[in-house]
């Protein structure tokens, strides 16, 4: 078991290592502002047995992982902090430069209903999912695509990554279709239409493919078109769990404002670390697991069953909580198997 300050000296290790050079002050100040540092320059007070520990704890992992392909579920306070969007960012380039494919589906609920609250419109869910009417959808579309796609694409050009923007309808990349929310009471299960809210019909994976192949890192909003063109807003949870499933990723990590799932959320020692699948589905039915955690649970569900190799949910108000996962024993946050 590595502490949280060596797991910032690993990342500070393997920047310097696999960053370009013209990167390295601007990620190790940000690093150890982490540790309330004053300076710059790397951390210099454990031993050199210490690094030596931490860099033979992560070489198992990135060797495990070289090559392979990580879609990553963005989303929740780490896409409004700046701090941990920094670290996010930072993440996704120490994978890429030790040969982590890495494919990005991002959120942007907060933003979407912040704008909405400007246009004097309030925000309402069913089961997690927002209620979409025709002047909404255009609002998320715009805010999802127009907005905080680029915003991701250019922070991650910055680190010195070639990603690209896409949405689902570039190349017919998400083929979707109207999705009826679920509801439960009682036990009883009912549907319930939400508007111009959408679930995948058909990924079209080529085109991810195709720039994964290239070395560019794919970022996608989450708005797919319907038969007749129209535009439907797709929970970004479901998205990353198709796009996982078809590019049979070795893992898919889910990003959220909590440490994954708990059987009593007011109890932490309820933390559920491995979630079986007939448990997950029935604390969802019995209103255990409940609103903004049912699209989490079943997107691992999902991916797991489309080809995934594993899922978990982990807490992205962690810095550096993507590369905890990856590169440490104890990994983090709640697996779905």
């Amino acid at each position: 078991m590595i502490d949280e300050t060596l797991q910032f000296d690993l990342a500070a290790k393997l920047l310097r290592k696999y960053l370009p050079a013209d990167m390295h002050a601007e990620l190790l100040k940000e690093l150890n502002a982490e540790l309330n540092k004053d300076t710059d320059e790397p951390i210099k007070k454990f031993s050199e047995n210490d690094k030596a520990a931490i860099l033979v704890e992560a070489l198992p992992y990135i060797q495990e992982f070289h090559s392979k392909t990580i879609v990553i579920k963005y989303g929740g306070n780490a896409m409004v902090n700046d701090e941990l969007k920094a670290s996010v960012m930072q993440d996704v380039a120490l994978m890429k430069f030790v040969g982590i494919n890495v494919v990005i589906v991002h959120g942007g609920g907060p933003e979407i209903t912040g704008f909405l609250k400007k246009l004097g419109k309030e925000s309402s869910f069913v089961s997690g999912l927002r209620v979409t009417d025709e002047e909404t959808v255009e609002v998320a579309e715009m805010v999802l695509d127009g907005k905080i796609n680029s915003e991701i694409v250019t922070l991650l050009n910055r680190r010195g990554l070639r990603a690209v923007g896409l949405s689902g309808k570039d190349a017919d990349l998400i083929r979707a279709e109207k999705k009826l929310a679920t509801v439960y009471e009682a036990g009883e299960k009912t549907k319930v239409d939400i508007g111009y809210v959408g679930k995948v019909k058909q990924i079209n994976i080529q085109i991810v493919n195709d720039l994964v192949a290239q070395g560019y890192v794919p970022v996608i909003a989450p708005i797919g078109v319907g038969e007749d063109g129209q535009s439907f807003n797709i929970n970004a949870d479901y998205v990353a769990a198709d796009i996982a499933g078809a590019l049979k990723a070795e893992k898919l990590l889910l990003l959220t404002d909590t440490e994954g799932v708990y059987k009593n959320f007011a109890d932490k020692s309820s933390f559920i670390s491995t979630l079986k699948a007939d448990e997950a589905r029935t604390f969802i039915k019995d209103g255990v697991i409940n609103g903004g955690m049912i699209p989490k649970v079943e997107a691992c569900l999902r991916a797991l069953d489309k080809g995934a190799n594993k899922a978990y949910i982990i807490d992205g108000r962690l810095p550096h909580s993507i590369i905890l996962e990856l590169f440490t024993e104890t990994g983090l946050g709640t697996e779905v198997v």
